[in-house]
């Protein structure tokens, strides 16, 4: 039991304010609170909606502003002029709006193909805040709508494919039908959003079968590379074999075409000549025999005709040992 004696305080000699300070002081603290909650400031990638007693009032431009105080005006500023987004079985760490992220991620991204195939998905829907006042009036937690239509859209559009798709050839096709999807129905719910951009991020199998699925896509690989090896080949052989084909056949006609050009030149030739030859026979038959033996006794060398009756031939003649040369 505690047997020291009780403090006693004595307040009669703590010096007290005078009055007037207490009444400026009860004056000028409501004044700078009103004024303190007169003015609001709004950053430059947002904007501000106004309400008075809660009813819109107007929406306003990034800058200082003023508005009614005591609560009778109240601001939201929303970032209008950034873009947003969602991510579906992954997140980014440091993230600062809380609905960019689900807690539940791996049943998010746990989806079936439409040949009944497991497959993991991982997407991020790109938005903007297109219309403040229908963001905040038109429909309760508009983001978080978004999302739920994000992912009931993504699982029927990957329900609707195979496996194979949705992991290699249909990526681009899938991000495509999902954006047009969800603009049809942000438009149709009035969310107040423009949806920018739907990407597919990593597309796997689940871990279970993840070896599998590697085989597979080995033997694929090695079948269009075998595929495409052939391709180069017939590529290659194919166009030089129709070339030779094509020349050969050229060259065909070109010894075709020279030859009855030929042929109809010496039929033209034969039948002048017989012409000349009907008009006047006895000389035509002296001229081709002149001709003829003009063209063909050159060639035959050196020839002496000589008299059956001359004797003493070889002193005469100008022998020599080549045709042309000296004695």
């Amino acid at each position: 039991m505690d047997s020291r004696p009780p403090v006693v305080y004595n307040l009669d000699n703590v010096p007290r304010p005078p009055a007037g300070t207490i009444t400026l002081l009860l004056v000028v603290v409501p004044i700078l609170f009103l004024v303190w909650t007169s003015f609001y400031t709004v950053a430059a990638e947002s904007e501000g909606v106004v309400l008075r007693f809660g009813k819109y009032l107007t929406t306003v431009e990034p800058g200082l502003h003023f508005k009614l105080p005591l609560g009778i005006d109240h601001v939201t500023v929303l970032p209008t002029r950034r873009q947003l987004k969602l991510e579906f079985g992954f997140f980014t760490r440091g993230y600062m709006d809380p609905i960019q992220a689900s807690p539940y991620q791996i049943e998010e991204k746990s989806m079936v193909t439409g040949d009944l195939n497991a497959a993991l998905v991982e997407w991020v829907v790109q938005y903007r805040i297109s219309d403040a006042r229908q963001y905040l009036f038109d429909v309760r937690n508009p983001g978080q709508t978004l999302r739920d239509l994000s992912e009931a859209v993504m699982r029927e559009m990957i329900g609707d494919r195979t496996v194979d798709e949705v992991i290699t050839i249909g990526r681009q096709e899938i991000e495509m039908a999902v954006l047009s999807r969800l603009q049809e129905l942000a438009k149709l719910y009035q969310l107040g959003l423009r949806i920018d951009q739907v990407q597919l991020k990593n597309v796997n199998p689940p871990a279970e079968v993840q070896a599998s699925f590697n085989e597979v896509n080995r033997a694929q690989q090695d079948r269009e590379n075998a595929i495409n090896v052939a391709n180069g080949d017939y590529n290659q052989a194919v166009p030089r074999a129709r070339g030779e084909a094509d020349q050969a056949i050229r060259g065909a006609e070109g010894y075709q075409f020279k030859r009855v050009n030929e042929a109809e030149g010496d039929v033209a030739s034969f039948s002048a000549m017989l012409e000349q030859y009907t008009k006047a026979p006895e000389i035509t038959r002296t001229r081709l025999y002149l001709e003829t033996m003009g063209d063909v006794i050159p060639q035959m060398g050196q020839k002496f005709i000589i008299d059956d009756s001359l004797r003493q031939l070889l002193p005469i003649l100008p022998l020599s040992t080549k045709p042309g040369g000296t004695p």
